[in-house]
């Protein structure tokens, strides 16, 4: 069934598909636009940081971008500059002062009251 209701004080009034379709549709041109600016390489930067973080030395170690390098074999300078676009858009990740990556959306090495344990047994932070 492909209906949406509305729920108004002890009434459930559906609302017509075009209403309800048709904002999904806008919602959706708005998120594509903001990330337009990424590349597929921002996209493995940022992938790649979510999957090694749980990784980068336990909880409480941010990665450098000289661990990204390495793993993705890409020059230092587009590493740096990827990382500072996805920084800059507040898109996906957040750096320490050291330029390591300390959060990436959705996970985090600072402490906070999120925990997540994967199936693997690491252990990190909830962003």
């Amino acid at each position: 069934m492909n209906n949406l209701l509305l729920g108004f004080w002890r009434a459930m009034i559906p609302l017509p598909n075009p209403v309800w379709q048709g904002q999904i549709l806008r919602e959706a041109q708005k998120i594509e636009a903001s990330l337009g600016f990424m590349s597929e390489e921002h996209r493995r930067v940022h992938h790649f940081v979510v999957r090694e973080l749980p990784h980068a030395g336990g909880i409480g170690k941010p990665l450098a971008p000289a661990s990204i390098v390495q793993g993705l074999s890409l020059p230092i300078t587009r590493v740096n500059g990827i990382l500072d676009e996805l920084e800059r858009h507040k898109t996906f990740l957040f750096r320490n002062d050291q330029g390591a990556v300390a959060w990436a959306y959705p996970v985090t090495v600072d402490r906070t009251p999120h925990h997540v344990t994967f199936n693997t047994g690491e252990r990190v932070y909830a962003a």
